[in-house]
């Protein structure tokens, strides 16, 4: 509530569903996991701005990652189908995959990705292995609670978006609809509970 009341959003109804199932506690993917989705990201990220596909196939070869590729990823990456627009608006979900595994200190909703992101992310120009990465980025994950409540957040702040899409109206001063949806993409699939078999990048539903 003291997130939304900053960005001047009222709190959500009485009736708003709750984003979790009743009485269980949260956690996180596994650090690993939570790794290999930031470092195909930022592939798709170089893809993007033309990266050859057999430079970015071979770097998530020998980063031994092509497991938790989606299948529009591996299109995507391999053999540049898809809207690249699509795609570059993922780079807010790398920008909180990166918040989740430490790196960047805040998801705060009203100020988005950082330009200093890359820095902190595989340097693929020399070419950085994963391995190396990983090994110079030793900070702590999120602490599970911490996340649970940032997804809380986003969910109620992408509800209040969808309300006025549906109203035809702009989002609230100060909120950008799609930096929201694909902050709390990444905060939904970064999410698990103990009796949910954790969905794939390409199943999380919003």
């Amino acid at each position: 509530m003291d997130g939304l009341s900053a960005l001047g959003i009222p709190a959500p109804p009485a009736q708003f569903p709750l984003p979790f199932p009743a009485g269980q506690l949260p956690r996180m993917r596994p650090r690993g996991h939570v790794e290999a989705r930031a470092a195909i990201l930022n592939i798709v990220q170089a893809r993007v701005f033309d990266m050859p596909e057999e430079l970015a196939m071979r770097w998530l070869l020998d980063a031994h990652v092509l497991d938790h590729l989606s299948p529009d990823e591996w299109g995507f990456i391999a053999c540049g189908r898809g809207e690249r627009s699509r795609y570059a608006d993922q780079l807010e979900s790398l920008y909180t995959v990166s918040w989740l595994l430490g790196l960047v200190d805040h998801l705060d909703p009203a100020v988005p990705c950082s330009e200093e992101l890359p820095e902190l992310l595989p340097d693929l120009r020399r070419p950085e292995s994963f391995g190396a990465w990983r090994d110079r980025q030793l900070t702590p994950t999120r602490d599970p609670a911490v996340i649970a409540e940032m997804l809380d957040l986003y969910y109620c702040l992408d509800w209040v978006c969808d309300q006025a899409r549906r109203a035809g109206q702009a989002p609230p001063r100060g909120v950008d609809d799609n930096l929201v949806w694909h902050r709390r993409w990444a905060l939904e699939w970064a999410v698990v509970f103990a009796d949910e078999r954790p969905v794939h990048w390409d199943e999380v539903r919003l």
